[in-house]
């Protein structure tokens, strides 16, 4: 590997944990001086060096030297687009989404921001369609066991199917269009969401 090609690895990783050249210094228990010269490509880091470095980034040291930032729409609007497990079972929504981002975390350029945008309003999601639907199961049997000769009308039957419907397609169409956004290099915006992941 050329001395460039790791030394720029080193310093987008370093700046990707929000680290001060100093404060890889001190994490990695090596001089500043070496680390200047490494992310300047004089020398490379080897040995040694690349263990404490690893260590330093919580990685292991061949992640070190096979990492690189990637640009991978393709990638991304899969990621986003696994969010439609929920369709199955809601709470796959949230899992699917963050089994493929710990597989990919810091190796695609904007996975971390993409995942955290999906996670926290699958989560949100989750947390309001659970709430509305217990809500809408408890009153809808409190109201029959107090009105036991009343015939239920129309809506009164359906009522129960439209809040779970309009949750489902709201879900489904920010994913769509949260997919489009990413695959034409467009930010990704998911509302409402509470900031679960930061």
């Amino acid at each position: 590997m050329k001395n460039k090609e790791l030394a720029k690895r080193i310093k987008e990783l370093r700046n990707r944990k929000g680290f001060s050249q100093e404060e890889l210094s001190e994490k990695s228990g090596l001089s500043l001086r070496t680390i200047k010269r490494i992310e300047n490509g004089e020398t490379e880091a080897r040995g040694d060096s690349l263990k404490r470095l690893a260590v330093a980034f919580n990685v292991n040291p061949d992640d070190l030297i096979d990492w690189a930032i990637l640009e991978d729409n393709g990638f991304l609007t899969s990621l986003n687009l696994s969010a439609l497990s929920f369709i199955v079972f809601p709470l796959l929504g949230i899992i699917v989404p963050l089994i493929i981002w710990i597989s990919r975390k810091d190796k695609v350029r904007g996975v971390n921001e993409i995942a955290k945008e999906i996670l926290n309003f699958q989560i949100t999601w989750n947390m309001i369609f659970f709430i509305g639907v217990g809500s809408i199961m408890a009153c809808a049997f409190f109201e029959t066991r107090s009105i036991i000769t009343e015939t239920p009308s129309f809506l009164r039957l359906f009522t129960p199917m439209i809040f779970p419907a309009i949750m489902y397609l709201y879900n489904v169409t920010l994913i769509i269009i949260n997919s489009i956004n990413i695959y034409n290099d467009r930010k990704v915006h998911y509302y409402p969401k509470f900031r679960f992941i930061k």
